[in-house]
């Protein structure tokens, strides 16, 4: 059995479940929960399979927990746009990326990168945490943060403990999530609830896991800087001024120039045109290149001038805005 609710469309949590013996109906819930690569086949042909999944997508992340109740080897392709973390409650899981073999229990998670094919295989009582990033909103984490743009993809470890630390709090994160989701929690279903749920997950994960601008010093951010950016967040496409940013941090416009340049590297209008950029290259990613338009979508995240926009999109990504949508062919 299946279940579904909510629409992703309007910002609120779209959750879904399965309780099946059907290998070929699990492997479905997989590739519509996560990739369409996913294949599944059972390493023990007498045993039989009993597959629960639980499954909540909250835009940028997509969390599963589940079973398979017998001894699995997974395979997908690239990731491509999606950091990945398995994080086993029970049982083991072992993978393969780029030749780099990782075993993972209960006391630790696998991280997967974007490039490289994925072999897994998973022990018949593995219950796992399954935690899909979404790439450009990890990497736009970690480089808010520095005073420079990172490269992508971002070298992670590839494991992290979860026994303690920040692993431990993150995962505990996760799992707190999932059981409101199992009690109806009515605050999960408030879209402000379930964003900042999200960005809190992405933000720990950016302090949990190794990457090369770990240990580099990064001052805390004040709360006007918060502020701010949060408003940038919730209506990137909003024609913003310097002087209205200021109004919601509460602060004059130098103050929080001044403060955006320690803090994050760089001015608030010229954070905020980054920003745009990033949510035009996600739509133009994830578009279907037959009914989108650039110009369409370039003018939804507050872009009028069409021959700067391709400039700075150029720039930024390598390419233009017309061969992101035409790569999706």
């Amino acid at each position: 059995m299946v279940t579904r609710a909510s629409n992703p469309d309007a910002g609120i949590p779209v959750r879904s479940s399965l309780r099946t013996t059907d290998l070929d109906e699990a492997g479905r819930f997989c590739r519509r929960l996560f990739y369409e690569s996913v294949r599944v086949r059972p390493l023990d042909d007498t045993r039989t399979l009993d597959f629960v999944a639980e499954g909540l997508g909250l835009g940028a992340v997509t969390i599963g927990e589940l079973r398979y109740g017998a001894d699995v080897f997974v395979t997908t392709s690239d990731l491509e746009d999606a950091y990945h973390v398995l994080a086993p409650l029970t049982g083991a899981v072992q993978s393969r990326q780029l030749g780099h073999v990782v075993a993972a229990d209960a006391s630790r998670a696998v991280v997967l990168q974007p490039v490289g094919d994925v072999e897994l295989r998973m022990s018949a009582d593995c219950r796992l945490l399954s935690v899909k990033v979404d790439r450009a909103a990890l990497e736009r984490e970690v480089d808010a943060a520095l005073d420079r743009q990172v490269s992508s993809p971002m070298p992670l470890a590839a494991s992290f403990p979860t026994g303690s630390g920040r692993g431990r709090s993150w995962a505990g994160l996760v799992r707190q999530l999932l059981a409101d989701m199992r009690g109806h929690n009515p605050l999960v279903n408030r879209p402000q609830i379930a964003k900042q749920w999200r960005d809190l997950l992405i933000s720990g994960l950016a302090l949990t896991v190794e990457h090369p601008f770990s240990h580099e010093p990064a001052a805390r951010r004040p709360r006007t800087v918060k502020r701010a950016l949060d408003a940038m967040h919730a209506q990137p496409g909003r024609s913003f001024t310097a002087g209205e940013l200021a109004g919601i941090a509460g602060v004059g416009v130098r103050v929080l120039q001044d403060a955006f340049k320690q803090h994050i590297g760089m001015s608030p209008m010229t954070y905020l045109r980054r920003l745009r950029l990033d949510r035009v290259h996600q739509a133009l990613t994830h578009g279907d290149p037959w009914r989108t338009s650039v110009g369409d979508v370039a003018a939804r995240f507050g872009f009028t001038h069409l021959g700067r926009f391709a400039g700075d999109y150029r720039r930024r990504f390598g390419e233009t805005p017309s061969q992101t949508l035409r790569d999706r062919r």
